[in-house]
């Protein structure tokens, strides 16, 4: 068994192909219970966001899992694309996946450095696959981890320092076009967490001329009422707010194009002195490009944004060393614990029968010597869990060690050990043991390998 990451990104593909592919929440336990049907899939998770979409899936042959994997991604939504999308691809396999999904969860491989949407982008594909049951012990330990990654980075380091996101590197630019947002009129589309973003970040910057649309009118009237400026507007006035509009910021999580060149044309008709500035947020595109055509207009999305540099991002560049420190050592502790899996069902069932024969002939020790003190039975028990601890602890130290070089030697050695102590866990006990089920994130089982400690606790504890 392998772990994988099949995707692309903002690094590897442009935003009209990253559209084609990106997936809405409303269809991602959908995609999710399509990948469990997939035969070298055993565990998958979907990180679907504005600037990537990407797979992580424990697969059981490497070769045949990512043509699964790329099947899936081809035919799920878009068996026709009109054009060859491997070279948009990248495979990630073993620990480079690992360590991407790290890098991704501390913002090191964002448009911008340290985006604070990411950890909860990332949470949000984790409770995703939960609900749809894609995910398995290997995935849950992986997502726990980065996630705990994430949080560390962003509380030890300056990462995370300050507010940069999309949204407010689309204030800037917006600021580097038309100056002092202060007395312009701006048309925000989309009340999303990326729209929420935005408009306060416009509050801050002194913007007061805001109206907000959304597909649904009560959620732009929230977003009015906790800024505390600006009105609403529907949706079918659309083309009269484009007319008296400065600044239009898109980020709505429709499927087609918001802002055709015809909407857009028609408003400029009656303002055809006054240029118009739009800022595209969303992941499927909302804005037609061919829009862009339309004189008087400008038009940029979220690629172009990615290129706006702010100081602050210069401050989180300092802490990237520290940051990669803090994956290093996640990667190092996940790695140990995916090398050493597969001997937790034995080594947890061998401890478990010698503390019961160790503690069942004490019991019966004291049974038969009533004359014994409080003291000598607590140095008798002393003693006969040193005696246990010490003839265990070559076995076991053994097993481990094989498990981080040669999978099919550890395997062996299992099963010696399994045959051996008659511990009857057998190959089908020992996969059952791997494929446990994790359904909640909060409730843990308590047999789950992540709770198995023999002789040294987890380094990495759960997120």
């Amino acid at each position: 068994m392998s772990l994988v990451c099949l995707g692309l990104s903002h690094r590897s593909a442009p935003v009209e192909v990253r559209e084609r592919h990106a997936f809405p929440a409303s269809r991602m336990s959908e995609a999710l219970i399509a990948l469990r049907d997939y035969p070298a899939i055993r565990e998958a998770v979907m990180v679907s966001t504005c600037g990537r979409l990407e797979i992580y899936a424990e697969v059981t042959e490497i070769d045949g899992g990512i043509e699964q994997l790329k099947e899936f991604l081809i035919n799920f939504r878009h068996a026709t694309l009109g054009y060859d999308m491997e070279p948009y691809l990248y495979t990630l396999i073993g620990s480079a996946a690992t360590e991407h999904l790290f890098r991704v969860t501390t913002g090191l491989d964002s448009m911008l450095i340290g985006e604070a949407e990411i950890v909860g982008q990332v949470k949000d594909a984790y409770n995703q696959a939960q609900h749809a049951r894609s995910i398995g012990p290997t995935l849950h330990k992986l997502f726990r981890d980065a996630l705990n990654a994430g949080k560390t980075a962003r509380t030890q380091t300056e990462i995370g320092g300050e507010s940069v996101s999309i949204a407010t590197a689309a204030i800037e630019m917006a600021k580097s076009h038309v100056g002092d947002v202060r007395g312009k009129n701006i048309l925000l589309i989309g009340a999303g967490k990326m729209g929420q973003t935005a408009a306060k970040r416009l509050k801050l910057e002194g913007a007061e001329k805001i109206v907000v649309m959304n597909r649904t009118h009560q959620r732009a009237r929230d977003l009015v009422n906790s800024l505390g400026v600006g009105e609403t507007a529907e949706l079918p006035t659309l083309a009269e707010e484009l007319a008296k509009a400065d600044i239009v910021i898109t980020s709505t999580g429709a499927s087609h194009f918001i802002l055709t060149a015809g909407t857009v044309a028609e408003a400029m008709l009656a303002r055809p002195a006054q240029p118009l500035f739009i800022i595209d947020i969303a992941v499927p595109r909302d804005v037609d490009p061919v829009t862009a055509r339309v004189p008087g207009v400008k038009v940029t999305d979220v690629d172009q944004l990615g290129k706006v540099i702010d100081i602050t991002i210069e401050r989180r560049r300092e802490a990237i060393p520290v940051v990669e420190e803090i994956i290093a050592e996640h990667v190092s502790g996940f790695i140990q614990w995916y090398d050493e899996r597969l001997t937790v069902p034995v080594i947890a069932t061998l401890a478990q029968k010698a503390e019961s024969i160790r503690e069942a002939e004490t019991e019966r020790l004291f049974s038969r010597c009533p004359e014994f003190s409080e003291r000598d039975k607590t140095l008798v028990t002393g003693m006969s869990l040193r005696v246990v601890s010490r003839l265990l602890h070559t076995v076991i130290a053994k097993i481990r060690e094989k498990s981080t070089t040669d999978d099919a030697a550890a395997l062996a050695h299992v099963r010696l050990v399994d045959e051996l102590f008659d511990l009857h866990l057998g190959d089908l006990a020992m996969q059952a043991a791997l494929d446990e089920f994790v359904p909640d994130a909060s409730t843990v089982p308590r047999n789950h390998p992540d709770n198995i400690v023999v002789d040294k606790p987890d380094p990495h504890p759960s997120a």
